[in-house]
């Protein structure tokens, strides 16, 4: 099978190039160049948007033994991804730009040019698993390394997505991984992993939607306001700076009437308002959720989990589907759940598909 291995640059993209050229596939080693200013995005080895990440990956193609290629996706990185982002933020919400880049750029610009090209699937070195259901479709599962997987920013993917991928990493520990790019000689084997957002230079979010925003920030300051005592407790510069459930950084002027730390409860970006509470609050046990994306066949409803942060606990949770909207209900509370996160559903290891949450609520809120 002709396969195109996307290679960040990076110790697990690299094996996943070396094994699925020794499973016999012919493949071809590409890095994406998503950055419009390479210089302007993280160094240091801790992104998967720098020259010195393409130099890793092309590296580890010759070390392999493949033909390597640079693809310029940068447009519509920054068109699909960055921009996302920002508008998101900009409208009080809290994007995954992770997943987003996955749906939009590694399974869709770069599976439509593949396959263009004659090549018939896309490997990556993300931690999940495919398996083949008695139907002939395409189950994606968990990763056996419970401190790997990644199935849930791959919850975006189709069914016909998943069919042309392939994850040959899956039923291994990140460990193990290491120990094998050291024997295969890959000089990516003890390199960080990435973190945080790859287009974020310096990390600091606020920070850099500050300077991208400019005048399309929807305010430039406002007030944060007791949600118990409606007392104005301090000021802010952008609603863009905060995320519901934040503790830090909220820079409190006056301290709460109980004493007791408060956190992010809701954004307001048109009239500039950050509402503030105690950890209580932050409870909820309702979902709803939009723009669905199956991995399969969409369900109808089901009790089984439903996962709400890329590394965070599963849910137990009840789910009702209809036409692009779908009902959560949690038997798990969660807190600190903000709009614009994804709500990834499974039936045990098996991933049911993703949805954007656009509102949360508590049942009981007395409890």
């Amino acid at each position: 099978m002709r396969v195109v291995a996307a290679m960040s640059g990076g110790v697990d993209s690299a094996v996943a190039a070396a094994r699925a050229h020794e499973a016999g596939h012919d493949v071809t080693g590409i890095h994406l160049a998503l950055s419009r200013n390479p210089a302007s995005y993280r160094s240091g080895a801790r992104g998967c948007c720098t020259l010195e990440d393409a130099n890793d990956a092309r590296r580890a193609a010759d070390v392999i033994g493949i033909p390597f290629y640079v693809w310029d996706l940068s447009e519509r990185f920054h068109e699909d991804v960055v921009e996302d982002f920002m508008d998101e933020y900009a409208a009080g919400r809290t994007p995954n730009p992770c997943l987003r880049c996955n749906e939009k750029i590694k399974f869709a610009a770069v599976l439509d040019r593949a396959l263009a090209l004659g090549f018939e699937a896309v490997a990556t070195g993300h931690y999940a698993q495919l398996r083949t259901a008695t139907d002939g479709s395409v189950e994606m599962h968990r990763a056996v390394d419970d401190g790997k997987d990644q199935s849930y920013v791959l919850g975006v993917l189709t069914q016909d997505q998943l069919s042309h991928s392939l994850f040959p990493l899956g039923d291994t520990p990140k460990s193990t991984i290491r120990e094998e790019a050291a024997r295969r000689g890959l000089l990516v084997a003890e390199k960080p992993d990435s973190h945080d957002i790859c287009f974020v230079a310096d990390g600091d979010n606020a920070g850099w939607l500050r300077e991208k925003l400019g005048e399309r920030a929807p305010n430039h300051g406002g007030a944060i306001v007791d949600a118990e005592s409606g007392d104005e407790l301090g000021r802010h510069e952008g609603t863009y700076g905060f995320t519901i459930g934040q503790r830090r950084g909220l820079r409190l002027g006056v301290p709460a009437a109980d004493g007791k730390p408060r956190f992010v409860l809701d954004i307001e970006p048109v009239s500039g308002t950050v509402t503030v509470g105690p950890r209580a609050a932050l409870t909820i046990d309702r979902i709803v959720a939009d723009r669905p994306r199956w991995c399969g066949a969409a369900p109808t409803s089901y009790t089984g989990g439903v996962q709400l942060r890329a590394h965070g606990a599963e849910h137990r949770a009840t789910v009702v589907v209809d036409v692009g909207r779908v009902e959560i209900e949690l038997l798990d509370p969660a807190q600190g759940i903000a709009p614009g996160q994804a709500a990834v559903m499974y039936d045990g290891t098996r991933v049911v598909g993703s949805a954007t949450i656009v509102s949360t609520a508590r049942a009981d809120v007395t409890a």
